[in-house]
């Protein structure tokens, strides 16, 4: 018998993760987790990840496919991020960003693959606790793959360390009004179109 869903019990969801939350369901050294905030099925994965100091967009599904295609498949998905950074930052560390620089992944010298940055006007988040403190400004930047701490450390590189990361994009889902610790529920046809580009039944 085959274990594929039926359509009517597939589910998407674009949820808030709040600051120092781990993106999953099950509790961990007593760190607040998914869990704490959604009563979701237990078959409802995040689709990618938010480190614990990363805040806002991820998406939650149960569909397999749509999992193994954006995360597979090649498509190069954007992820847009609003970041805080140490102070204000120069119109050559906004290039170097978008070109491309060298960071350090396991281990290893990677080039980063060319993205958008751009200066962002405060965007008016909910206060962090604690709060950023130091003088600092807001950059958009949207990257096309996923390395570990990949904003992190291009901020880092660049010469303007990230001091508050908040992801308000996944393809063409956005955060928008979500606010930390609420989540919409999206439509199959619209979670396909928005992540991928596609509707569900046009993969191989």
């Amino acid at each position: 018998m085959s274990r594929k869903k039926s359509a009517a019990a597939l589910l998407y969801f674009a949820v808030h993760k709040p600051y120092m939350v781990l993106s999953q369901f099950t509790p961990e050294h007593g760190k607040a987790h998914l869990g704490n905030f959604f009563d979701f099925p237990k078959d409802v994965y995040s689709l990618g990840r938010l480190d614990e100091d990363s805040e806002g967009l991820l998406i939650l599904t149960n569909d397999r496919e749509l999992k193994t295609c954006a995360m597979n498949s090649g498509l190069k998905i954007p992820k847009t991020y609003a970041v805080q950074v140490e102070g204000k930052i120069s119109d050559e560390a906004l290039q170097k960003l978008a070109s491309g620089l060298h960071i350090r992944v396991n281990g290893s010298d990677h080039l980063t693959a060319p993205a958008e940055a751009r200066r962002l006007p405060d965007p008016g988040f909910p206060p962090r606790v604690p709060p950023v403190l130091k003088p600092s400004g807001w950059i958009s930047l949207t990257i096309y793959e996923g390395k570990f701490r990949q904003v992190r450390k291009m901020t880092a590189a660049a010469g303007f360390p990230t001091l508050r990361l908040v992801r308000t994009g996944y393809g063409a889902v956005t955060l928008g009004n979500i606010k930390p610790g609420e989540c919409v529920q999206l439509s199959r046809k619209a979670a396909w179109l928005k992540i991928t580009g596609r509707e569900p039944d046009q993969f191989p």
